[in-house]
């Protein structure tokens, strides 16, 4: 009966396949912009905003001109804020929260209020994570996570009214309680799936989002304070990236049919969940270890050299032909988010005696651009993207991999409801790009007949 049913479904799946292959030609003859991408690999333009601003390119009468990478929130430079909060020894995603969702930097009273609004909202509500998290544990936090988006619903008591006054406070609320749900879901699945002891910590008003999900994490709560300032920073870096990216434009599509927040914000973790989106840094650290294990002197930029070139003529690791890592769609000389997590990730480095592996990532950093333009015999530049350094500051924290895309959320979350919030406010029609069909067309035949 098994055997029959697996045969069965591989017949199905033969059919399937063979009903959606279209001729790649095709695209090209109908001039279709697959991945809504341009010949030039550009994003085709489909929307306005002001909350994020990706550059990493000129145009000049058609030719891109490779330039260094700049991120704006709100229309300030990525970069000034870092280093504005950074110079007076402040955490700074609180801030970057309340630029992102209003538009303007808050004062020093109106950010001690939103620190503390946010706080008040930490802890999930009653019997949430037992009935919500713990009954039901999944093996993959993204999912637990989405599952949780969805289950606030039924604790809302206003949940369909789409009026900005109660999406912006839906917004707050799920910002102020992911870092219980991402510390809760992971606690679950390590204790129901990997048979490690459950820590349940409740949320501390009075610390930041990166000191509170290091506490809630940690079985002893201890960290120190450059732990919370490089989470903190991947926290800030991770924030917004742009209406073009995969789970923010899924914001925008599913907040443009008129539904509720929960359902538009567990889409986006649904979008981020995918590894081309938001896993690239755990191939990154498969790649290293890879490194690691092959490469004898990891200070010898000859040996690291011929074994890139292995990489990229699909020899060794996975044999795809990529550097996990290395360029990015927008990027070209630069990814300012990287530059920004590099010079933090000494600090932990040199904190946590992992000097040696630091130097590692830059030298394969450094040599990475070189053997890729030799090989692929281009003038085409590319530079390290904020995934080649993230997964190894996360492995400094001591955080598992499992958690990698976790945080990458309780971050982009922010992202994601400005952008529902801009879409409703600003579009109000639903998104709804044109297919063609290029199926023939049939008759039908009688049941009897076929």
């Amino acid at each position: 009966m098994i055997n029959e049913r697996a045969e069965k479904i591989s017949r199905f799946s033969a059919l399937i396949e063979a009903n959606s292959k279209i001729d790649p030609s095709i695209y090209t003859k109908f001039d279709v912009k697959k991945g809504l991408r341009n010949s030039d690999g550009a994003g085709v333009l489909v929307g306005l905003t002001r909350i994020g601003e990706v550059h990493g390119y000129i145009l000049d009468e058609g030719e891109k001109i490779p330039d260094y990478g700049r991120l704006m929130y709100r229309g300030i430079r990525v970069t000034d804020i870092v280093n504005g909060f950074q110079k007076e020894a402040r955490f700074g995603f609180e801030e970057v929260c309340y630029l992102i969702l209003l538009g303007e930097l808050p004062k020093k009273d109106e950010l001690d209020q939103f620190n503390k609004f946010l706080g008040s909202l930490r802890a999930l509500p009653e019997d949430f994570t037992r009935g919500m998290i713990l009954k039901a544990p999944s093996s993959n936090i993204m999912n637990a996570l989405a599952r949780s988006v969805l289950a606030f619903y039924s604790y809302d008591k206003n949940p369909e009214d789409t009026n900005i006054d109660n999406v912006l406070r839906q917004s707050v609320e799920l910002i102020a309680k992911f870092p219980a749900m991402v510390a809760y879901s992971y606690q679950a699945m390590a204790h129901y799936h990997q048979d490690k002891s459950l820590y349940i910590h409740q949320p501390k008003s009075d610390l930041s989002t990166s000191e509170n999900l290091l506490y809630m994490l940690r079985p002893d709560n201890k960290f120190t304070r450059t732990e919370a300032e490089i989470l903190d920073l991947l926290l800030v870096l991770h924030c917004e990236h742009g209406g073009g990216n995969n789970s923010a434009f899924t914001v925008r599509v599913v907040s443009s049919t008129g539904t509720d927040t929960y359902s538009a914000i567990a889409a986006a973790i649904g979008s981020l969940k995918g590894p081309k989106h938001g896993g690239a840094n755990l191939k990154v650290m498969q790649m290293m270890d890879n490194i690691k294990e092959n490469i004898n002197d990891w200070t010898d930029e000859e040996e690291i050299e011929s074994y890139l070139k292995k990489m990229l003529n699909k020899e060794v690791f996975d044999h795809t032909g990529l550097i996990y890592g290395m360029g990015h769609a927008v990027y070209t000389l630069s990814d300012p988010r990287a530059v920004l997590l590099k010079q933090k990730a000494y600090e932990l480095a040199e904190e946590k005696d992992r000097l040696k592996e630091f130097n590692l990532y830059l030298n394969v950093e450094k040599l990475a651009t070189k053997v890729f333009m030799e090989t692929r015999n281009t003038n085409k530049e590319i530079c390290a993207n904020i995934d080649f350094y993230s997964g190894f500051v996360y492995s400094m924290l001591s955080i598992p991999p499992e958690l990698y895309t976790p945080l990458f959320a309780a971050s982009r979350i922010v992202g994601w409801c400005a952008h529902r919030m801009e879409e409703l406010i600003s579009v109000q029609k639903i998104i709804r790009p044109a297919y063609k069909s290029v199926a023939k067309r049939r008759k039908y035949i009688p049941l009897s007949q076929r």
